[in-house]
């Protein structure tokens, strides 16, 4: 027998998981400190203040990752359990194994210790006051993603660490020491990220209802499509990763990726097209079962998407750490540096026990409380996010993929409106070409045409419309017991459903919090990172 529990119950509940998710990130730091002085000890010739300087810089690398893991994971993973295309366990499951397998296997042996370029490293010539930079960025950035994966708001990791880098470089350097090209570019992204995410994921949602959820026939016509539409993603996610995965261990080119992702598509396509047309034409002709043939696609595209986000947002966290250890062990300062492979194994399980930990909040955040998804609808935002992260990285534009997955969701929450908006005109136009007639034949026109397909929509539309106008012409001729019954619904009672439904599809408190978290991250980590370089240079001078 379940009995319920009060509410003093589950709060008393919740404060102890608080805690024990507590407990364990404190352990887990901890263990990492452990596990840096067992490497940092073997370094000849440092000091016991040097030695203690990189365990206490390898427990703040490790408190990034773990940041990194609870807040930038769940754009991977978002729309696939706000779709219900994967459970909430299983999505922290497969993340944190394949976050950590793209940290290590195609982390890159060579990090750059200064994401984009922010700073000139060559004005440093005391290695000392550069370590202390890097670990006040360091702090900073994972300071800001913990306050904002508090507050449910996914913001850029890449965002973070370079605002954090450009604002103890200014502390300790001057303003000079900053690339403000590069800050522009980054500011103009904030705007280029959501837009291009948003249009292309409405663009594939269009197409996706144009070709299959519009049709009369919607089994015969996903079992035409969907095999393309998981061709198309093969394309995209197969150029993606050896763009972004395999490129990492090997050089590949562009157009060799694209070649590449073309042949593993062509193979995918002869591969799944007769099962999936099998399986299409023996589901019921519903949104229900389109929404079910896109179940493992998803799966995999968010497993891929992890595997390419630990090979390349873990030097986020490993990459200022890697200059940390770089400076302390050589005395100089590197603008890049070759990367220890303990270093990028604690990135890699940092990831991991940060989304485990916290990442939760995050993952509903972008799966369910920004608009109501289905698989069809997150199948549009992965396409989006992974071809905008194509397009930009050729074209050169520092896109960040928190900008463009979040975009995209609020592009396919968008376009529903949209779509609504012009349902609600089209239900209109029915409703006034049949005036005179009661509610049950209306309502029952109106269930007609929605199952229709966009052709004959369309000749039931130019229909309803002559009727419209006729009896718009003929009102006075009318019996006066006809014009006496009311329209199903007046105008206002109209209006006001519409209003309602409108504010369901796209939360905009969501929308707005999330963007405000966009705006000030740079600023807010570079102020957070200016102020703790020179607390640390007080604090580590005396």
């Amino acid at each position: 027998m379940n009995i319920p529990l009060k509410p003093a119950t589950r709060a008393g509940e919740e404060h102890l998981r608080q805690m024990l998710r507590l407990a364990a990130a404190v352990a887990f730091l901890v263990a990492v400190g452990l596990y840096a002085a067992f490497h940092v000890t073997r370094l000849p010739g440092l000091s016991t203040q040097a030695l203690w300087f990189l365990v206490v810089a390898a427990a703040v690398g490790g408190y990034m990752a773990m940041n990194i893991g609870a807040n930038d994971v769940a754009n991977n993973m978002g729309p696939a359990v706000g779709s219900g295309a994967i459970t909430l366990g299983w999505a922290i499951l497969i993340a944190a194994v394949f976050e950590a397998l793209g940290a290590i296997v195609a982390g890159g042996e060579v990090v750059g210790t200064i994401k984009g370029g922010i700073i000139d490293t060559r004005a440093f010539d005391d290695p000392e006051r550069f370590t202390w930079l890097m670990l006040a960025a360091l702090l900073a950035g994972a300071l800001w993603l913990n306050l904002a994966t508090m507050l449910g708001a996914p913001v850029s990791t890449t965002h973070s660490i370079i605002g954090a880098v450009m604002g103890a470089g200014i502390a300790a350097g001057g303003w000079g020491l900053v690339n403000w090209g590069t800050i522009g570019s980054i500011v103009a992204s904030w705007v280029i990220s959501p837009l291009m995410g948003g249009v292309i994921a409405a663009g594939f949602l269009y197409v996706i209802k144009r070709t299959i959820t519009y049709q009369g026939d919607m089994s015969q016509a996903a079992a035409r499509m969907v095999p393309l539409l998981v061709a198309l993603m093969v394309w995209a996610f197969g150029t993606f990763m050896l763009l972004k995965g395999v490129s990492q261990i090997m050089k590949v080119s562009f157009q060799v990726a694209l070649i590449g992702g073309l042949a593993m598509a062509v193979a995918a396509y002869l591969l799944l097209r007769q099962p999936i047309s099998l399986a299409a034409r023996r589901l019921p002709s519903s949104k229900d079962s389109v929404n079910a043939l896109f179940t493992w696609p998803l799966v995999f595209a968010a497993a891929l998407l992890s595997f390419a986000h630990g090979a390349n947002d873990v030097a986020n966290a490993i990459g200022p750490l890697a200059a940390i250890y770089e400076a302390v062990a050589s005395g100089a300062v590197a603008a890049r540096a070759v990367t220890p492979m303990w270093i990028m194994i604690l990135g890699a399980i940092g990831l991991s026990v940060g989304l485990a930990l916290y990442g939760r909040r995050l993952i509903l955040t972008v799966g369910k409380e920004i608009t109501e998804l289905d698989r069809m609808r997150a199948y549009s935002i992965a396409m989006a996010a992974t071809i905008t992260v194509i397009v930009a990285a050729q074209l050169g534009m520092p896109v960040s993929t928190t900008h463009v997955t979040i975009g995209a969701v609020f592009g396919v929450g968008f376009l529903r409106e949209l779509l609504k908006v012009n349902y609600a005109k089209m239900e209109a136009v029915v409703r006034a070409g049949h005036q005179g007639e009661d509610r049950e034949a209306v309502e029952a026109y109106l269930v007609r045409f929605e199952a229709a397909p966009v052709d004959e929509k369309k000749r039931m539309l130019a229909e309803m419309k002559r009727r419209a106008d006729a009896f718009k012409h003929k009102t006075a001729l009318l019996e006066p017991v006809q014009q006496s019954v009311p329209a199903p619904f007046d105008k206002k009672e109209r209006k006001a459903f519409k209003k309602a439904y409108k504010k369901e599809l796209v939360k905009r408190s969501v929308v707005m919090r999330i963007v405000a978290a966009w705006i000030v991250t740079v600023p807010a980590t570079a102020v957070l990172a200016a102020l703790l370089y020179h607390l640390l240079v007080d604090m580590l001078s005396a």
